[in-house]
């Protein structure tokens, strides 16, 4: 069994994954391998921009919780400095999402991750970003 990523103390209010926020997402990371996690997600209504679509605000925001997870992972807390996204089709708000993400590159203080949303095995959002771990900022 893969083992889910610890909650972070830091993260307790998140709006994507912290256990406080009666808004929360709720989303819980697993580990995959060394440098990749995954979850599951459906959404609701309430996650959607036009008529049955999800909004592309939430499909940013669970990329990039995505990728912070795969940092908590490795015990590192870095916040986005740089975040691209595509969205390659129309992601229905009620579908089931496999989403991942992936250390690509890192060389402290800054790592460079991708993610992706998969519906039914296609890819209908991906990302690219660049963190900054939070030790350098301080």
């Amino acid at each position: 069994m893969l083992a889910t990523i610890k909650e972070r103390k830091s993260h307790r209010n998140c709006i994507m994954c912290g256990p406080k926020n009666p808004a929360s997402f709720h989303l819980k990371f697993k580990r995959e391998s060394e440098n990749v996690v995954s979850t599951d997600f459906a959404g609701t209504s309430i996650h959607q921009g036009y008529t049955g679509i999800m909004h592309g605000g939430v499909t940013s925001a669970i990329l990039d919780c995505a990728m912070t997870q795969c940092l908590f992972a490795k015990d590192i807390e870095a916040v986005t400095a740089d975040l691209k996204i595509r969205f390659l089709k129309p992601i229905p708000f009620h579908a089931p999402l496999h989403i991942t993400a992936e250390l690509v590159h890192e060389r402290y203080p800054l790592y460079r991750l991708k993610a992706e949303i998969l519906v039914n095995g296609l890819v209908c959002a991906r990302a690219e970003a660049k963190f900054m771990d939070l030790r350098f900022l301080q």
